[in-house]
């Protein structure tokens, strides 16, 4: 008759297969992503991934092997995937052709924007790859904006959150057969969120302004709306969004900036090298050289903050941004 650490091991190592096998992906996969079907048949092993999110998502679950190209990068890739990133190629830090992207022979298509992979995108539209026998994925939080006339970007009537997120990695992590890694990750975010979230507790009266560029100093600024990814972090850090439109993306003129007077201002460094202000180090300068912006409570009180500008996207890089954001505001407080 079995001993009792005997009948033990046995529980354990029959737990430990059921728990592998229930996160094992069976295929065929079929997913509801943005209002549409997708059915995978086997786990993709040519992705292309369109925009830095759907990257480093990937790059994040190990997938490098899997992963034929990638484009649209408004900054660089986070260190730690670096080494992984080096073994897929970049398209453009751009948008892309499609001819460049049907190029790499997909068998998988994910995006970040419907500007990448929508009915207005002049790279893609989904239809355009499904009728290749390509299946596609939109993050979550593209689709979760409503679009106006003449707003590529939409907007939103509630605060994105994480949860969003959240979603994009399981699935992804599903059709990838690599469930285990997606529950890590997410597992690792909650805890750096709630980290950020009660160190802030006691925080009141901040309002932060997030600006991520402007052709030049003479045209309306693009900033971070009041219900995306940056009215998140202002909240994740105790604050609010000092913009309240429920565009993603408004163009606001200085006029408008200096009336909402935020507490914080957040320069956002971008590295696509496109206009002149899309740099951190331009954006202060600017800030605190003319005569009248200069003149603004949060400059004055060399409350000037630097993020990368993906943190703006929803994405992962949105909590690397408020860790960014957070670290640089306690090491004033500190001072």
């Amino acid at each position: 008759m079995p001993n009792t650490s005997t009948l033990t091991l046995a529980v354990a190592a029959l737990a430990s297969l059921t728990a592998a096998a229930q996160a094992q992906t069976a295929y065929p996969l079929t997913l509801e992503n943005c209002g549409q079907t997708v059915t995978f048949s086997q786990a993709p092993q040519n992705a292309v991934a369109l925009g830095q999110n759907s990257a480093e998502i990937m790059l994040l679950l190990g997938l490098e092997d899997r992963m034929a190209a990638s484009a649209f990068w408004p900054n660089s890739v986070l260190p730690e995937l670096a080494e992984a990133n080096a073994e897929v190629e970049v398209l453009t830090v751009e948008f892309p052709t499609l001819e460049a992207v049907l190029s790499r022979q997909p068998d998988f298509v994910a995006a970040m924007l419907t500007t990448l992979m929508g009915p207005d995108s002049t790279v893609a539209n989904r239809s355009d790859l499904e009728e290749l026998g390509i299946p596609t994925y939109l993050s979550p939080s593209a689709c979760s904006t409503t679009l106006d006339a003449g707003d590529a970007y939409g907007s939103r009537g509630d605060l994105w959150s994480m949860d969003l997120l959240y979603k994009e990695i399981e699935d992804l992590s599903r059709i990838f057969d690599v469930t285990d890694r997606g529950e890590a990750l997410i597992e690792d975010f909650r805890a750096r969120e709630a980290t950020l979230r009660a160190q802030f507790s006691q925080t009141e009266g901040l309002t932060f302004l997030f600006w991520f560029s402007s052709p030049s100093p003479a045209d309306d600024a693009y900033l971070g709306g009041g219900n995306g990814p940056s009215g998140y972090i202002a909240d994740l850090l105790g604050g609010s969004n000092a913009i309240r439109t429920e565009a993603d993306w408004p163009a606001v003129g200085w006029e408008g900036i200096m009336a909402a007077n935020p507490t914080v201002i957040v320069a956002a460094q971008v590295d696509r090298n496109r206009w002149d202000l899309d740099t951190a180090e331009t954006k202060i300068e600017f800030l605190t050289s003319d005569p009248t912006v200069s003149q603004m409570d949060a400059v004055r009180n060399g409350r000037i903050v630097v993020m990368s500008g993906a943190a703006m996207n929803p994405s992962i890089r949105t909590l690397y941004g408020a860790e960014q954001v957070a670290e640089q505001l306690q090491a004033r407080d500190q001072q």
